[in-house]
């Protein structure tokens, strides 16, 4: 409470997690004014092709996500990198994240597949050349090996990401998707990423939901792991999901989810996903403009 207008600092009680990790030990008060939060971006997934500039810059976003996912051609995306490098410049958009979904990178045996460490490089090479902060991929759990093998393998996988990564200013993270990808739960965070202190995490609340987690109690417990967040709707009626409306139309509690973020120091991108769901197609893009405005204003954006 600011009494006679002081401008001291108060200190709140020092708390931590269930992981015993301490957060939210100091409140400041009298900060600059600023015209929003400062310290997270709102952006989209969205195609490699000027129309999402264009779309990004009237929705009055900041940054543009792009996924090269299993059978993308990553050289051809790669090759589009002069003309992305354009548009970003010309409408003042970033670009926040690349990810790589649903492939498979350990084989039967355990061995990480060489080709497709190639491409992960390929693409962290790619947000190297863009200024993109992120970059994101799973690994696939092999049935013929146990729980341990499968985690020492994921393991050796990132490991080796990372030290590609170190230097080049991006960070790679894992994602809770359950698509071609085991490393999706606190469970195997707590090995995987406790073995690999500088791995860090995609969050997406709709897979928590999904599956049966809580996605609150995941992001208090491991927000300070996360280095890029998908802002997904997600609606689930008698334990069945029964659709995916744009975020902010849903179920998921995102001001909460959001100040829980805060109160773990988060200061990266949210990033929109648009899905296909039970929204007429006609209405498609005004959802996506509905999210963009119902975040902005979770954010304190004017």
């Amino acid at each position: 409470m600011l009494l006679n207008g002081s401008d001291k600092k108060l200190k709140s009680v020092a708390k931590t997690d269930s992981l015993g990790n301490p957060f939210f030990d100091r409140v400041k008060i009298n900060k600059p004014e600023q015209k929003g939060d400062a310290s997270m971006k709102l952006g989209m997934i969205g195609a490699v092709e000027e129309e999402s500039f264009i779309q990004a810059q009237r929705r009055r976003l900041s940054f543009l996500e792009f996924c090269v996912n299993e059978g993308d051609d990553v050289d051809a995306f790669r090759a589009q990198l002069g003309r992305i490098t354009v548009w970003k410049q010309q409408y003042g958009i970033g670009i926040g994240s690349i990810g790589r979904w649903k492939s498979e990178r350990i084989d039967a045996n355990g061995a990480i597949l060489p080709e497709e460490s190639e491409r992960c490089f390929k693409l962290i090479d790619a947000c190297a050349e863009l200024g993109c902060p992120s970059f994101v991929a799973g690994c696939n759990y092999v049935d013929g090996l146990s729980f341990y093998d499968n985690c020492t393998s994921a393991i050796r996988f990132f490991e080796k990401l990372l030290r590609y990564a170190n230097g080049k200013g991006v960070k790679v993270s894992t994602y809770n998707c359950r698509k071609v990808n085991f490393v999706n739960t606190p469970e195997v965070w707590k090995i995987v990423h406790g073995h690999l202190p500088e791995l860090g995490i995609k969050f997406d609340p709709s897979h928590a939901r999904f599956f049966g987690g809580d996605y609150m109690q995941e992001a208090l417990d491991w927000g300070h792991r996360f280095y890029h967040v998908h802002l997904k709707g997600s609606l689930i009626v008698g334990g069945v999901k029964v659709d995916e409306p744009p975020a902010g139309m849903d179920q998921t509690d995102w001001p909460s989810f959001i100040a829980v973020l805060r109160s773990r120091g988060y200061d990266a991108g949210l990033s929109i996903e648009p899905r296909k769901s039970a929204l007429p197609d006609e209405l498609a893009a005004a959802g996506i403009d509905y999210s963009a405005n119902y975040f902005r204003s979770l954010l304190l954006e004017r």
